[in-house]
């Protein structure tokens, strides 16, 4: 009799037959620019830490002073005894920052994206998301009421023909919802552009700048700030350039943080972020806010990086992001890019391959990340490795 388990076994058999089989490598250290692996010492090119400061000494320090003073854990949600002082602190830091009445946390970022349309919308309202919105997204707008529509990728000429079948549906409330920077291709939504879209259909904005607060902007406010919008809600990560660690937030008027307080499923059924993760988040963001050298530091790596990828003959996605992905297209693209990878890490440079169904199917890539922590010469050897991986797996296929 065929099981269950048979059709898992035969599923995973799949994957690793068509070359898709994501293997988790083992760091023995800190994260860092640098990193202890199984294999050995190693560049780390694929964190989101983009301003170096997951291993950070003050951040380190305020999570643990965070600690001693405030427990481990709250072993509760925010409503009944999951608040302390430094989540509103915290809370109020990031509203500050971001130019927003509030913002609430959550445990993840994806957990504030699957709490927010089912609260804002109903039945008959419309939800029009970009077609390369991250997982968390398309989770969330799953979980909603609303009629869905997706728009091609950046493409606000679809978002304007979706807005006005929306209208022509007779939806009340309507949506837009983007990535502020699109996490597999490096590329910034165009936000002034939707935003004018929006305002003249009468719809809400929401992006999540995950891939962007911290790091893009003049004061690392993220993509609003860096094209010179207002959107009306943002949500966003502790996860990346904000030390690291975990957690997320919406940030917005506070009406809808309000609602959310009262209705949002994840955060009135989750246990708050950690004491520790709220005080080394905290020192982060007062950090990142003025961060200028950093964010200076890692807009020349990536354009470093670029420019000698390019001289080497290697196919990138174009932009100026921190995400740089070497694409290697067509059928056998997955296998390639898989080990090229393998072939930097015993070269001593962490990056990692990325395949259908993260992206899509003949579009496998290496998504590079740089960090303000990296310096010159970490970003030529990790170009040099590439060359050094691209040769040696040639000559391995020719054999």
């Amino acid at each position: 009799m065929f099981t269950f388990k048979d059709e898992i076994i035969q599923e995973l058999a799949g994957i690793e037959e068509a070359g898709l089989t994501k293997r988790e490598r083992i760091i023995t250290s800190a994260q860092g620019s640098e990193v202890e692996t199984e294999s050995g010492p190693a560049l780390n090119f694929c964190a989101n830490n983009y301003l170096g400061l997951a291993d950070d000494s003050r951040v380190r320090e305020a999570a643990q002073d965070a600690l001693e003073q405030w427990g481990f854990g709250m072993s509760s949600v925010r409503f009944i005894c999951g608040t302390q002082s430094p989540h509103r602190e915290l809370e109020r830091e990031l509203a500050d920052w971001l130019g927003t009445d509030d913002a609430i946390l959550f445990s993840s970022c994806f957990d504030a994206n699957g709490a927010i349309f089912d609260v804002l919308l109903r039945a008959g309202d419309a939800i029009i998301s970009d077609a390369l919105n991250h997982a968390s997204i398309i989770d969330g707008v799953r979980l909603c009421k609303a009629t869905r529509y997706r728009y091609a990728n950046g493409d606000v000429a679809d978002l304007r023909r979706q807005l006005e079948a929306a209208r022509e549906a007779g939806s009340e409330r309507i949506m837009i919802v983007t990535d502020g920077v699109f996490s597999m291709d490096g590329c910034y939504a165009p936000l002034s552009e939707i935003v004018e879209a929006a305002e003249e259909f009468g719809a809400l904005v929401m992006v999540d700048d995950s891939h962007a607060t911290g790091f893009v902007g003049a004061t690392g406010a993220g993509t609003p700030e860096l094209l010179g919008v207002q959107v009306d809600v943002l949500s966003g990560t502790l996860g990346k350039a904000l030390g690291g660690a975990s957690g997320g937030y919406i940030a917005g008027p506070q009406e809808i943080v309000d609602v959310l307080r009262q209705r949002a499923r994840p955060y009135l059924f989750s246990n708050t972020v950690a004491p520790a993760v709220v005080g080394g988040s905290l020192r982060a963001v007062r950090i990142a806010r003025h961060a200028d050298e950093s964010r200076a530091a890692l807009a020349r790596n990536a354009e470093l990086f670029r420019s000698l990828m390019a001289q080497a003959g290697f196919d990138l996605l174009p932009g100026s992001h921190a995400i740089v992905p070497v694409m290697f297209p067509g059928e056998d693209g997955a296998r390639l890019a898989a080990q090229i990878a393998d072939r930097m890490l015993e070269l001593g440079v962490y990056v990692i391959a990325f395949s259908y169904p993260v992206v899509p199917k003949g579009k496998a890539r290496i998504r590079v990340q740089l960090s303000a922590a990296h310096s010159e010469a970490d970003v030529r050897r990790c170009v040099e490795a590439f060359v050094q991986a691209r040769a040696d797996i040639a000559q391995q296929l020719s054999r």
